[in-house]
């Protein structure tokens, strides 16, 4: 079976351009980071760590614990190198696990082609042991492995997370191209906000900013509504490890907390998708949704930010459909929020212009594989002096 307290290399994933955020994230909770690239981190850590990791981390994707590396220059090198290692440790023969990858190798044109093959050997190194082999397939909801080759260099990984952690559960249905959890937690970070602060956030669509924000100020865990991961299908899987950080999770909750939370939209669906995503996160009474036009969003006074995520022509209308959208966004900012942090989060830096505010900051971000910025305004009372 498998060493839950065994320290090993732990790569932890991020879409392009959280990479910064997942940082402060993986400190703030006392790791340290040994290696960084692009699109995730690497840490020295447990497959109990995993667990806690699981559960806390709000911009990751995929929590991987490395088993073994090692240079590989061929497909059958690979064969051999994965029928070697003692898979019957770590997989029941009765279960079942499934293998993605990202290879960057001459011989390899297809990455399924390289899942097949790591499939096969760890089945036919588990039927040599025990007699019989697990079942296997694409389903992320057991044991999954992950191949990463580039080049020479071959890592294969348990996948302590199985499906994607940006899959939080409590987003049932939406408005259209709803926002990623994962990058609503990271733009939330990007901003000024801090729990106690007012959260406004107008053209809330499938309401994910402001269920997020709201998931931060009351301390919820992330993936308190998930009841299935990787790595509880590992042998070995420490449930009572687990339980202890499901509970303590549950019982951190802040139940009272200071500054409003002010979700609006113009389409009644929206708003009523969005009510439904927030009950079923359990913060739908701490959120005022209001069926309104941005123009007349209640903003009250006191401390926040104003977080918009207008359409940008992207997926969208056209950009030329939404000019007069984003100057309407600037005379609102403006006239409305003195005294707040106002954001911006579009594609088009065109449109941006229209806004007609000085930016303070613009942070990079990608929405699956388009560019993003996230534009922050300082909203004075009066004259900047």
């Amino acid at each position: 079976m498998a060493d839950f307290t065994k320290k090993g290399t732990v790569s932890i994933t991020c879409p392009l351009g959280l990479a910064p955020f997942l940082k402060e994230e993986i400190q703030e909770h006392g790791f340290n980071i040994t290696n960084s690239r692009e699109t995730g981190v690497e840490i020295e850590a447990s497959l109990n760590d995993c667990i806690y990791l699981n559960f806390w981390l709000r911009t990751a994707h995929r929590v991987h614990y490395l088993i073994d590396e090692k240079r590989i220059k061929t497909p059958d090198q690979l064969k051999v190198w994965i029928k070697k290692y003692p898979w019957e440790e770590w997989i029941d023969e009765n279960g079942y696990f499934s293998v993605t990858s990202r290879v960057d190798h001459p011989t390899i044109e297809n990455d399924q082609y390289a899942n097949l093959m790591v499939k096969d050997a760890v089945a036919d190194r588990i039927r040599f042991k025990k007699d019989q082999r697990p079942d296997s397939g694409s389903d992320l909801q057991k044991t999954v492995l992950f191949l990463y080759w580039d080049k020479n260099i071959a890592r294969i990984f348990i996948d302590t997370s199985g499906e994607s952690l940006s899959r939080r559960n409590y987003r049932g249905s939406g408005a259209f191209a709803p926002m990623q959890e994962t990058l609503a937690a990271a733009i939330i970070n990007a901003t000024q906000w801090k729990p106690g602060q007012h959260f406004i956030n107008p053209m809330t669509g499938s309401g994910t900013l402001a269920i997020e924000a709201v998931m931060q100020a009351t301390r919820r865990a992330p993936a308190s509504l998930r009841n299935n991961f990787g790595f509880m299908h590992i042998l070995g899987f420490d449930e009572e490890y687990y339980r202890t950080v499901r509970d303590e999770a549950r019982l951190g909750v802040v139940k009272d907390i200071e500054g409003k939370f002010i979700a609006t939209d113009n389409d009644p669906n929206a708003i009523i998708a969005a009510k439904r995503n927030a009950q079923t996160a359990g913060v739908d009474h701490m959120i005022d949704f209001q069926t309104c036009d941005y123009s007349e969003t209640p903003v009250p006074d006191g401390d926040g930010v104003v977080v918009f995520n207008p359409p940008y022509g992207e997926r969208i209308g056209s950009p030329d459909d939404h000019i007069s959208l984003y100057k309407g966004i600037g005379d609102f900012l403006k006239s409305s929020c003195p005294g707040k942090m106002g954001y911006v989060f579009t594609a088009n830096n065109k449109l941006t212009k229209k806004v007609g505010l000085r930016a303070s900051s613009r942070t990079t971000f990608f929405n699956s594989t388009i560019e993003c910025r996230l534009l922050e305004y300082e909203l004075y009372k009066g004259s900047k002096k």
